[in-house]
């Protein structure tokens, strides 16, 4: 093949392909700035709904790759290059992946759908799953609480967002639920006195909410109270354990007794 020839081969080549290689290029300038667009447009509204920042990272990168294989898609088809084949490759090889991590990809549905809508935040005292603990990381998989005997506890986000959730920080006042029993002798009246100061001498029980003392139950041994003081949740088992302690303290020195169980021991004389 002589020069004229390669030349005339060359000629053809750029009339044939030259217009597609422009529009590819172009396609892939536009595309591009498209894309860069709409990733600054979708920075700013996560930044606005205060998605958690791994969140944010990890949704706007699968967002930007996703885009940018579309586009990929788009040029190679602009040129020439027969796409069908590689779009099916692309498919069968998502569906391989989406069946092998099932499990996984559950657990980080559960995931982003715990940070976008928030039902439990950092620092929050929850019970979930059958464990209580204090919120300590939130990511993409799992959900990490610290126990209250400061074991780390571990749930898979799709358990957490598919179950219940009690979260005992949101309201930020929590009511301690007590009940004491006192004998049949006692005086009811005094009785709640007594309690009812208990109460409103702890600095760290509310006003308001004010706390209650109320007859619960006439039980086989004893006038059960049920006593209903409110605090801010972190001093909840302060209130709780230093009013148990004080009631006991208060009971003795207004002389009113706490029943215990008694047994009662029959001998025959053969």
């Amino acid at each position: 093949m002589d020069a004229q020839q390669w030349i005339d081969k060359g000629y053809e080549l750029i009339v044939d392909f030259g217009p597609k290689l422009l529009g590819a290029i172009a396609i892939w300038i536009l595309g591009s700035w498209i894309i860069k667009a709409m990733m600054k447009v979708l920075r700013k509204a996560m930044d606005r709904r205060d998605y958690d920042e791994s969140l944010k990272k990890f949704l706007l990168n699968l967002i930007n790759w996703s885009l940018k294989i579309l586009l990929i898609v788009v040029v190679l088809g602009t040129v020439g290059v027969e796409t069908t084949s590689f779009a099916a490759i692309l498919a069968a090889a998502g569906l391989a992946i989406g069946m092998a991590l099932q499990g996984s990809l559950a657990n980080f549905a559960g995931g982003v759908l715990i940070m976008i809508f928030k039902p439990i935040r950092i620092g929050d005292l929850i019970e979930a799953q059958g464990e209580i603990g204090v919120v300590k990381e939130i990511e993409i998989f799992t959900t990490k609480l610290t126990g209250l005997s400061n074991k780390e506890i571990i749930i898979p986000n799709a358990s957490l967002s598919n179950g219940n959730i009690v979260n005992y920080s949101t309201e930020g006042t929590r009511r301690v639920d007590l009940v004491f029993g006192v004998g049949y002798d006692s005086d009811i009246k005094q009785t709640k006195e007594v309690l009812m100061n208990v109460l409103t001498s702890h600095d760290k029980v509310l006003s308001d909410p004010a706390p209650a003392v109320t007859v619960m139950e006439l039980a086989d041994s004893s006038i059960n109270f049920a006593v209903r003081p409110w605090c801010k949740t972190e001093f909840y088992w302060d209130v709780y354990f230093d009013v148990t302690e004080n009631t006991k303290e208060a009971l003795d020195a207004a002389g009113i007794e706490i029943p215990f169980p008694h047994q009662v021991e029959i001998q025959k004389k053969g």
